[in-house]
């Protein structure tokens, strides 16, 4: 007899429970060993990205199957809105997806469509075959699926920073996250996420999201800012990556041991 299996907690679950705020990272390397370390870190949220990062399903479902033991929540980004992909990505068991680059309602609402099964949207019905219900031993997944999966959807560009309020007033939408960079680089201000125009939009997005009960995210790899959004209401926020964090700290060895750009250090041996 099969054993009857009872999913994790969605994101927008471990959101809508939230007392504070959650901090998480992103597994850019795919590696799924390295994707094991950083769930045990003790972050909640760990955002697989597959829109710039050189993996595809078969990483995505072994950093799915590596992180499963540690109570950290796997989100996981597809490389672009469509539907089959978004389908690909729920049927091998990712429960949270996101979705870059949403810039309309009309997008909003098709995303929506895409993760939910007929009357509800138009996800092909393929469970019974796929991770996602783990092989029907998930009582009930057809019927219960929309509950068992949350969207978040990407604000980035000014298109959809004037439609933010709208895009997270969705039904269906169950978070936001906003990308400084290429918010940025929509503003003609490339490479500047610090900039006090890009930290206004977005605080933007944060008080429209909490206009309509939508959490929203934030990507801050610097500690200040990180902690201005947290006081300004995001209700999550990505403030590392395994592959940043790789290189940072492969540097301050090279600049511990050898010295900078082969200076002092090198130069005394």
């Amino acid at each position: 007899m099969p054993i009857p299996l009872t999913p994790a907690p969605t994101l927008a679950d471990r959101l809508g429970e939230a007392e504070r705020t959650l901090y998480g990272m992103w597994s850019c390397g795919g590696s799924p060993l390295a994707a094991e370390i950083c769930a045990g870190s003790g972050l909640d949220i760990l955002l697989i990205d597959g829109e710039h990062s050189p993996v595809g399903l078969e990483s995505i479902l072994a950093q799915l199957q590596a992180v499963a033991a540690y109570p950290v929540t796997p989100v996981v980004r597809a490389p672009i809105g469509d539907a089959v992909i978004l389908k690909q990505l729920l049927d091998l068991g990712a429960q949270n997806v996101l979705v870059p680059m949403v810039d309309s309602v009309e997008q909003a609402e098709a995303m929506v469509r895409a993760v939910r099964y007929p009357p509800l949207g138009v996800r092909g019905v393929g469970s019974a075959l796929a991770r996602s219900s783990r092989w029907s031993r998930i009582p009930d997944y057809l019927a219960r699926a929309h509950e068992l999966v949350s969207l978040t959807v990407q604000i980035e560009t000014t298109e959809a920073l004037a439609v933010a309020g709208e895009i997270a007033a969705v039904e269906g939408v169950d978070a936001l996250l906003v990308g400084p960079a290429d918010l940025a680089a929509s503003l003609g201000l490339l490479g500047q996420q610090n900039h006090p125009d890009v930290v206004a939009a977005v605080e933007t997005v944060i008080r429209a999201g909490r206009e309509v009960g939508t959490p929203v995210g934030v990507n801050a790899f610097d500690p200040a800012t990180a902690d201005r959004y947290a006081q300004a209401g995001a209700a999550y926020l990505l403030v590392g990556s395994d592959v940043t964090l790789l290189a940072r700290a492969s540097e301050a060895l090279a600049d511990r041991f050898i010295g900078p750009a082969g200076g002092p250090a090198a130069a005394a041996y």
